[in-house]
C-alpha cells in the first residue's frame, strides 16, 4: 500500500487563518475594497468617496460612502422608493430608474456640499460620457471653478458582474450628468461594440429613456394582449402607454433637478398610552393561584368518580 503523506495534520490546522466573515458569505471583494478606499499617507483625514450601487428585488439603493477606522460612514443616499414622489410610480428598478436614482443621488449630495449651482451636470440626457481629460479615454467632469474642485467619488459595484449595459453603469451615468465626478469609460454602456471599439451613443440615450420598456409593451400588446394586461398592471392602472414613457421620464429628471432634498419623515406620535402591561403577581399571589387550580382540579375528579359510582 502506498504512503499518503498527511498534508492536514496538527501543524496545518494550528496555522490556519479563515477567511473575513463577509469574505466566507460572499458578500465582500476585500481586494476591490482595498483599492477603493486606501489613501496616500499625504492625504491623511482627507476622504475617499466611492459611489456603492446596489439592487434590491424591486429597488435601486445609491449611497456615497467614506471608509473611517470605526467602518464605513455614509455621507448621501438615495433610492428609486422616493421616485413615485417625482412622478414615476412604476418601474423603480430597470436601467432608467437606475439612472434617475444617480441622478437623485448626485443632485442632493452636491446641494449639500453647496456645489450645485457650480457643477449643474447635463440637464438635456445624452447617452455619450460629458467630457476628458488629458486626451484619455477616462472621462470626468470639467473643472468650472479655479476655488472649488467636483465631487470625487469612485463607482463601488459590490460583488456584481461588470458587465456591458448592466443597470450599476446607468446609475453612475446619472450620478455623472448630475455633476459628480466619477472616472469612467464608454466600454460598458449600451451601444458600445466590443469588436470594433465602437459606441453608438443614441443607443445609451434609448435606454436611459425606458425605450426598451416601451418596445416591448408595444409588442406585447400587439400579440397577447391578455399578458400584456398581466405583465403591465401597474403601468395600466396608472394610465402609462408606450408612446408617454420618455416624456414622463423627462419630467422626472426635471421635478429632480428642481427639488433633490430628502423628505422628513413625521415622527410617529399615534401611541396607545391606554395600554399598561399586566404587573406580575407576588410569590404568595402566584402560591394562591396554584393551589386554587389544584383544588379545582381535585373537585372535578372527585365528582367525576361520584359519577361514575352512581352509574354502576
Amino acid at each position: 500500500m502506498p504512503f499518503v503523506k498527511v498534508v492536514k495534520n496538527k501543524a496545518y490546522f494550528r496555522r490556519f487563518q479563515v477567511k473575513y466573515r463577509r469574505r466566507r458569505e460572499g458578500k465582500t471583494d476585500y481586494r476591490q475594497r482595498h483599492k477603493l478606499i486606501t489613501q496616500d499617507k499625504n492625504k491623511y483625514n482627507s476622504h475617499k468617496y466611492r459611489l456603492a450601487v446596489r439592487f434590491t428585488n424591486r429597488y435601486v439603493l445609491c449611497q456615497v460612502i467614506y471608509a473611517e477606522i470605526d467602518g464605513d460612514k455614509v455621507f448621501c443616499e438615495a433610492s428609486s422608493r422616493e421616485l413615485p414622489r417625482y412622478g414615476l410610480p412604476v418601474g423603480l428598478k430597470n436601467y432608467a430608474a437606475a439612472y434617475a436614482t444617480g441622478l437623485l443621488l448626485a443632485r442632493r449630495l452636491l446641494k449639500k456640499v453647496g456645489l450645485d449651482e457650480i457643477y449643474s451636470g447635463v440637464e438635456e440626457v445624452e447617452g455619450t460620457p460629458i467630457s476628458t481629460k488629458h486626451g484619455k479615454k477616462t472621462f470626468y467632469v470639467s473643472e468650472v471653478d479655479d476655488e472649488r474642485k467636483p465631487f470625487r467619488a469612485l463607482l463601488d459595484v459590490g460583488i456584481k458582474n461588470t458587465t456591458t449595459g448592466a443597470k450599476i453603469f446607468g446609475a453612475m451615468k446619472g450620478a455623472s450628468d448630475g455633476g459628480l465626478d466619477i472616472p469612467h469609460s464608454e466600454k460598458r454602456f449600451p451601444g458600445y461594440t466590443r469588436d470594433t471599439k465602437d459606441f453608438d451613443a443614441e443607443v445609451h440615450k434609448a435606454r436611459i429613456m425606458g425605450e426598451h420598456v416601451a418596445d416591448y409593451m408595444r409588442e406585447l400588446e400587439e400579440d397577447d394582449e391578455e399578458m400584456y394586461n398581466k405583465h403591465f398592471a401597474k403601468y395600466v392602472e396608472n394610465g402609462i402607454d408606450a408612446d408617454g414613457i420618455e416624456e414622463l421620464l423627462e419630467k422626472v429628471h426635471e421635478a429632480i433637478r428642481e427639488n433633490p432634498e430628502r423628505v422628513k419623515k413625521e415622527p410617529f406620535t399615534a401611541i396607545d398610552k391606554s395600554f399598561r402591561k399586566t404587573q406580575k403577581l407576588s410569590l404568595a399571589e402566584r402560591k394562591a393561584r396554584s393551589s386554587a387550580k389544584k383544588a379545582a382540579l381535585k373537585a372535578k375528579l372527585a365528582g367525576d368518580d361520584d359519577m361514575e359510582e352512581e352509574e354502576e
